[in-house]
């Protein structure tokens, strides 16, 4: 699928007709970014994959209505950093996890392999 330029030119915001509305920013897409950050900043915790699934899903949306908004919705930029930063929270929390997970069993078999295999009372 191959990405279109939303954000239109200076030489095109020059011949404008006067009736055209102004160009907004979307809010969706600045608040993807918000959610990329606060994913990235709560992944190590695990935490971070909530922000992260609502960010994709909002995503979606916006990138739908940028292109539906033909030029007079802009935030292209905002919404494909909050889409990077969004998928490194993904891989940061799904780390931290897989580490936990390590660590976790890693104790667990340090706790059973006392060098003892038969019951204390035997001879």
């Amino acid at each position: 699928m191959t990405e279109t330029v939303i954000d239109p030119s200076p030489t095109e915001m020059a011949q404008r007709h006067p009736l055209d509305p102004e160009p907004v920013r979307s809010t969706k897409a600045a608040a993807v970014l918000a959610l990329g950050v606060a994913a990235v900043v709560t992944a190590p915790l695990v935490g971070g994959i909530i922000p992260a699934t609502v960010g994709l899903a909002l995503a979606r949306q916006a990138r739908g209505d940028l292109v539906q908004g033909k030029g007079y919705l802009t935030g292209v930029r905002q919404l494909r950093v909050g889409v990077v930063l969004v998928w490194i929270a993904l891989v940061i929390a799904i780390g931290a996890l897989v580490a936990a997970s390590v660590v976790g069993l890693l104790s667990l078999a340090g706790d059973a392999g006392n060098g003892q295999d038969f019951p204390p009372t035997s001879d």
